[in-house]
């Protein structure tokens, strides 16, 4: 009697953990800043993750399985958002991870995405010259943004002289090194690049705007290139309207400032300004209309979008594709699933996963207008992400290919898969 007993109990602890295991959650992290300097960014990039996340359970979930958010706040600071991962990955045991903004913050998350297999979506423009297998990089690449930016300037506004002016870290640092390699290549000569470097949070501008006006008295036209991040640039545009310096005089296209940012700054002054980015809200198609108003909808009239949310819209929905498609959340499996996965952005093209990790992705170039949002002057069609620049000696011969050289720097001039550290 007691064997019956302990069979049938057996079996009804198998029966009650199999319905466990069929009513587990897919668990999803997100991994932004929720104070500190960056929050200014992030927090809207964890809203986008939980709206993607709450449309996708409403149509069933993945696998038959709801997705669950796991959120954490690494507070914008740099090393603690490795240890977070760390924690997503094996507290919470997430299938993927879709977060950071700055480069220092992957840059911490990396060693540990690698270390312990895991999946990093990045949403966010970045300075390129790098490629792992364990992270897609769904921001643009500075082929599609710092560069045609930079053409921009010399071909539609003739710019003779760039004020260059960046936080002190590793993208804007990595970024103006390949401008200045670029601009050099095209004839700009040393005395007419200024470089410029300040801390997260800086906010005393006003001998750095009067070095950059200074950089056009002999009237040469001037231009900014901004890889500004985070709160600093409220003080920047407020120093650059104390001091007179309208767009027309000298304009500044920005690498971080879209909408968000703008929707905390007096426009007044700004309008002229410019961004480049993948994405505009004012991009006028309807499933950026279908966007747009959902958003709105559910965060309220006052909040917009920007284009690390799309990112995150196309990256999201591409892991979604993936999983279903390789019928496991398993790693490994997902990112071959990847490879040459596409989606409609919402601009009106279609975005395509490359063998490199990165997006193809058009490019855009908005001005401010009056209503703080901004007008589309240029739009190219699809752009393939690079993730080794051309205008840099050590990276002009490596390209990535994870899908049939698994190897995310291949030495084109020896046929090898190397590890090459970037001087920048």
């Amino acid at each position: 009697m007691n064997i019956i007993k302990s069979t049938v109990l057996g079996a009804v602890i198998a029966a009650t953990s199999g319905v466990t295991a069929m009513a587990e959650t897919i668990k999803v992290g997100i991994l932004h800043s929720l104070s500190g300097t960056m929050a200014i960014s992030e927090t809207t990039l964890k809203d986008t993750m939980l709206m993607l996340i709450e449309e996708q359970n409403a149509k069933g979930g993945v696998l038959g399985k709801q997705l669950e958010a796991v959120v954490v706040d690494p507070a914008s600071d740099w090393p603690t958002f490795g240890v977070k991962a760390r924690e997503l990955m094996t507290q919470h045991n997430v299938a993927a991870m879709f977060g950071c903004w700055t480069s220092v913050s992957r840059k911490n998350v990396l060693p540990v995405v690698e270390e312990l297999n895991g999946l990093l979506f990045y949403p966010v423009q970045y300075e390129g010259e790098e490629s792992s297998k364990n992270v897609f990089y769904t921001g643009a690449a500075p082929n599609q943004q710092a560069i045609p930016a930079t053409d921009y300037f010399l071909n539609d506004l003739g710019v003779e002289k760039f004020a260059l002016l960046g936080t002190d870290y590793v993208y804007p640092q990595t970024t103006n090194a390949i401008l200045e390699a670029y601009l050099k290549s095209k004839g700009i000569s040393d005395d007419s690049i200024l470089v410029n470097y300040t801390p997260f949070g800086h906010n005393d501008w006003a001998d750095i705007v009067q070095q950059v006006v200074d950089l056009g008295a002999d009237g040469s036209k001037v231009g900014v290139i901004s890889t500004i991040n985070g709160d600093a640039n409220i003080g920047f545009y407020e120093e650059l309207a104390n001091a007179g310096v309208m767009p027309f005089d000298i304009p500044v296209v920005a690498f971080s400032v879209g909408e968000e940012e703008l929707s905390t700054l007096d426009t007044a002054d700004l309008v002229g300004h410019l961004a480049a980015w993948n994405y505009f809200q004012s991009a006028d198609t309807p499933a950026n209309t279908e966007w747009v108003k959902k958003w709105k909808d559910r965060m309220g009239l006052e909040r917009v979008t920007n284009d690390p949310m799309e990112a995150h819209y196309i990256g999201f929905n591409m892991w979604v594709n993936a999983v279903e498609q390789a019928g496991t959340t398993d790693v490994d499996a997902v990112r071959q699933a990847m490879y040459g996965q596409t989606f409609p952005n919402l601009t009106g093209g279609t975005s395509v996963m490359l063998p490199n990790h990165h997006l193809a992705k058009p490019v855009l170039i908005g001005e401010i207008n009056d209503m703080g949002q901004f007008d589309i002057v240029s739009q190219t069609s699809e752009v393939n992400g690079d993730a080794w620049t051309d205008f840099l000696p050590a990276s002009a011969k490596l390209k990535s290919d994870w899908k049939n050289l698994q190897c995310g720097k291949y030495d084109t001039t020896t046929n090898t898969c190397v590890q090459i550290k970037s001087d920048y």
